[in-house]
């Protein structure tokens, strides 16, 4: 049957019937050791046309379209889900992994292709862009399940999220290459528009989504409905204005994850199930567009951008980006195989073949190629590696405490601060300097032990409190004074006022 012809009724039965197998699957991917993304391709390519048969996609353009939603629903959480102080200690080697990253690997992969294939270099080129940014879907879901420490998960999600709009930025010119001769300063206007355009509606919008969800609806289920408004809108609005709506909508949910705490919990595991399902259904749809039978004609130039991709692209990228936050040589180890590819080169791939370019249809069968390889090698194995390396920890306690909380229908909030060397609190008796009142301290992490403090505990740098205050819009300002050992609430330049 084909899916993009069939009666709406026929459609919903085809894909609720996929999404209940996709699901089920992907469930015990921990235990099949075996990357979820790569599972629901299987379950794709074996539903399709070239194998039972089944369910025929042919519509390249609606998967098109589709799969950049789910992107967008996808990217959108991961910003939910980064913590401020992740961003604070991992955001700016992030970044710049994400554009040395892009720029790097996308030079290195066209190079390689050249001299090996001799194809042309606007054909190399738009490989080596398609295939230079990392996956937010299978980084995201790769890294939440390997217990790294903290600042290198955050720099490989920070550079999944934020590295989208140089690749299209890239895949987009060099397709216009192909049909036009843009100068210096088309490309120059095109990047400044999608980076710096990108950055603006997202702050924009992260900031009006954030005090939209202060507001008190009826239900705490409408909250969930109201971010994901939000991302669609911030999302749209970019693209409308030629910006990036991959790197807005990420920003938007950085920003709506930091500034939003009332219902954060409700807006996450909302979010956190919309995520799910929308990493299934994308590689779902893109394993039923691919023709396996067409694959063995693509499998050796596929390996050889593989082997170049992985060993050398990546590795260098890394080496040139990380020199100056001056990390182990483990640790560029470690975020030199981590770089994996998944359905963001796959999605890249629709671009030349729906723009109508010469080698389209082979850019598209290769990238696929080159993302199972990649799933199937580095998802296997970078928990291993992360053993081998000593990089492995202890999942920090307060990530399960802090959202099992309850804390919608109820007017307190919860507050966490991490104690550092700079805080009065450093040395002091909870008895001798207790939390101003309205202001309980719940939780005491210490570590990696959850306690509740008595009178006598001592603070101590280190620690990561949490505490449950009646509800206020100064209430944070509040908990900084008393920490900080400040009589008089800061204002919001964080002197005494």
């Amino acid at each position: 049957m084909t899916l993009d012809h069939l009666p709406v009724e026929s459609v919903l039965l085809v894909a609720a019937g996929l999404m209940v197998i996709g699901v089920l699957i992907v469930g015990a991917s921990d235990r099949l050791r075996v990357p979820a993304a790569l599972l629901s391709l299987g379950i794709g390519i074996l539903f399709g046309s070239d194998v039972l048969g089944l369910v025929e996609v042919s519509d390249m353009a609606m998967v098109r379209d589709i799969s950049v939603i789910a992107l967008m629903i996808i990217l959108f959480e991961g910003g939910l889900t980064t913590k401020p102080s992740v961003l604070r200690e991992s955001g700016v080697p992030g970044f710049v992994l994400a554009n040395v990253g892009v720029l790097v690997t996308a030079g290195v992969v066209a190079t390689g292709w050249q001299l090996l294939f001799d194809t042309g270099w606007e054909t190399a080129l738009i490989i080596g862009a398609v295939v230079a940014s990392t996956d937010a879907a299978v980084v995201f879901d790769v890294v939440r399940r390997t217990p790294i420490p903290k600042r290198l998960a955050g720099i490989l999600e920070i550079e999944s999220g934020v590295n989208d709009p140089f690749a299209i930025l890239l895949t987009i010119g060099l397709i216009e290459v192909t049909r036009s001769s843009p100068g210096i300063e088309d490309w120059l206007v095109f990047g400044a528009r999608q980076l710096f355009g990108g950055i603006a509606v997202g702050l924009l919008g992260g900031w009006i989504g954030s005090r939209l969800l202060r507001l008190r609806l009826r239900s705490s289920g409408l909250y969930p409905l109201l971010a994901l408004a939000m991302a669609g809108l911030t999302f749209a609005v970019a693209s409308y204005v030629g910006s990036s709506g991959f790197l807005a909508v990420y920003i938007c949910g950085l920003m709506i994850g930091a500034l939003a705490p009332r219902h954060r919990r409700v807006v996450r595991s909302f979010h956190a199930s919309l995520a799910n399902g929308a990493d299934i259904a994308l590689f779902l749809l893109l394993g039923l567009l691919v023709f396996p039978a067409e694959l063995p004609g693509v499998a050796i130039p596929a390996l050889a951008v593989t082997a170049i991709l992985l060993l050398v692209g990546r590795p260098l990228s890394v080496v040139l980006a990380m020199l100056p936050f001056r990390l182990s040589w483990k640790e560029m180890t470690f975020l030199s195989w981590a770089g994996l590819r998944g359905a963001l080169p796959i999605v890249l791939a629709t671009f030349p073949a729906t723009a109508g370019v010469a080698a389209g249809e082979t850019i598209f069968n290769l990238v696929f190629f080159v993302v199972v390889v990649s799933a199937l090698l580095q998802g296997t194995t970078i928990g291993p590696l992360a053993k081998r390396l000593g990089l492995v920890v202890d999942r920090p306690a307060w990530q399960s405490i802090a959202e099992a909380v309850e804390l919608e229908d109820v007017d307190v909030d919860l507050i966490e601060i991490e104690v550092t060397d700079d805080l009065a609190l450093v040395g002091t008796r909870l008895s001798e300097n207790p939390p101003p009142e309205g202001m309980l301290i719940t939780t005491m992490i210490r570590d990696h032990k959850a306690a509740i403090p008595t009178p006598d505990t001592v603070f101590a740098s280190g620690d990561f409190l949490m505490l449950a205050v009646n509800s206020g819009h100064d209430r944070v300002r509040e908990v900084t004074a008393w920490a900080r050992g400040e009589t008089r609430v800061p204002d919001d330049t964080g002197t005494a006022s």
